[in-house]
């Protein structure tokens, strides 16, 4: 044993350089992830380190009823719930994997040595024999071996908490997105079954000029061509609503059903965002941490793998009350210690290729890692954009808006009057029927891009 501990020893102070390692973070590319949302050119500098994704959703989502629409889906998601359970199947891998430095202790044995069993001779002698032995044993990782392990569980069990904050923020942006669908098919389907009253007033008055001889039946078909127009766009508006409805109740863990909602004018969103620095997002988006994590696992594999050319060290005691096969009675503890060195010579090739492969996995999640970075940055100045340029188009439309709705009331009167022809009157009407939708879409359009910038920050959390 003496000399089994002297030949660990050397062989440590030696080869071991290097197998206990922690993880430190390599050099990766931050610059210029977020591009200006006004100017093609240039990347968007940043002088603040607070970011708009660091506050609480319900500082963000301020209606009361979205607000108890994410509370339920907190809790009642399938996906949610099945990303917590991987936390807890990985924080008990964890808690097994440091209880790998302990002994190992067994009682009894499935040897005969560990039964009672009873032998005849010849008829007149009986032999009675009994054993129970106990055992310990402990494999000493002088080289990192079970520290190593450990420590890539550790990073896999961040990863998977990581893995659960993504899958939160992901199920509050989209329940938020459902919402405020709803509420813009609700003002769509408000627009267009005013315009719908409005054509058919239209049509009824081109039936009255057409029975008093002042136009012809053409003019009568078309205005009725577009009122049931309208009425086909209610019932597809109508038919969206249902289904949106019924994908949120499943996103809350819910039968579809109707959902009690606000309106669209209602809603009160942030306008001004802080993106934070570049680096942030290496701590703020769960899906970026949980990507270092996986290399982070990675890096600890490595030291796994070199720890397999190093010998393997267990050393332990036994135990056995026994009556040595009847030899003594009554039965002895018959004890002994042991230890065992192994030391790998040729594996046909597989250590040296465990670590040539724990390497280039390594290469791999730092590459996936830089992506998601990257990918991180992308999404968030498209969301910038977006925001942007759908502001902008919806304060183009209420002047469109506006004029449209002058334009209508004009062509009506002139035809009334024969200043005008039917085609000028419905062209008027669907023109500003385009255009209240459109604005009702730029609205929905520019509230999706504070979700998807708020998300993209690595919103969701608290």
């Amino acid at each position: 044993m003496k000399k089994i501990m002297i030949f660990a020893a050397a062989t440590l102070l030696m080869g071991s350089c290097g197998l206990y390692n922690k993880y430190e973070r390599p050099d990766v590319n931050t610059t210029g992830l977020v591009r200006d949302a006004f100017n093609d050119a240039d990347t968007l500098v940043v002088q603040d380190t607070a970011s708009f994704g660091n506050l609480p959703w319900r500082e963000v989502f301020t209606d009361p009823q979205l607000q108890a629409l994410i509370e339920q889906g907190l809790e009642k998601n399938a996906n949610l719930l099945n990303a917590a359970l991987n936390v807890q199947m990985y924080e008990a891998m964890l808690k097994a994997a440091k209880l790998a430095f302990l002994p190992a202790v067994n009682i009894g044995s499935t040897s005969p040595m560990g039964q009672i069993s009873t032998t005849h001779t010849d008829p007149s002698v009986t032999t009675k024999s009994y054993s129970l032995p106990i055992s310990a044993s402990w494999t000493v990782d002088l080289f990192g071996n079970i520290l190593s392990q450990k420590r890539s569980t550790q990073m896999k069990m961040l990863a998977m908490k990581d893995n659960q904050m993504a899958v939160r923020a992901s199920l509050i942006s989209g329940i938020a997105n459902s919402y405020y669908t709803l509420l813009m098919l609700d003002e769509q389907l408000r627009i267009v079954t005013e315009m719908s009253q409005m054509s058919k007033e239209t049509w009824e008055m081109m039936q009255k000029q057409f029975e008093l001889g002042r136009i012809k039946s053409t003019s009568v078909q078309s205005a009725q061509a577009a009122y049931l127009n309208t009425q086909t766009q209610i019932n597809d508006f109508k038919r969206q609503i249902r289904a949106t409805e019924n994908a949120l109740s499943l996103l809350i863990g819910d039968a579809g059903h109707q959902i009690p909602r606000s309106t669209l004018a209602s809603q009160v969103l942030p306008s001004q965002f802080a993106t934070g620095v570049g680096v942030a997002l290496l701590q703020n988006r769960p899906d970026v941490h949980q990507a270092e994590m996986n290399l982070a696992s990675c890096f600890h594999d490595i030291q796994t793998a070199r720890s397999k050319f190093y010998p393997s060290i267990t050393i332990g005691a036994s135990a056995t009350f026994s009556n040595a096969n009847g030899a003594m009675n009554p039965g002895k503890w018959i004890t002994s210690l042991f230890g065992s060195l192994t030391q790998p010579v040729f594996n046909r090739g597989a250590l040296t290729a465990n670590l040539k492969v724990s390497k280039m996995q390594y290469e791999q999640a730092f590459n996936n890692w830089q992506n998601a970075i990257l990918k991180a940055g992308n999404e968030v100045s498209n969301a910038l954009v977006n925001y942007n340029a759908y502001d902008d188009n919806s304060k183009v439309e209420i002047q469109r808006i506006e004029v449209l709705t002058k334009n209508v009331e004009d062509t009506k009167a002139l035809y009334q009057s024969s200043g005008s022809s039917y085609l000028e009157v419905l062209t008027a009407q669907q023109q500003l029927l385009s255009a209240q939708i459109n604005k009702v879409t730029d609205d929905f359009n520019k509230m999706q891009s504070v979700v998807s910038l708020y998300t993209a920050l690595g919103g969701g959390g608290k």
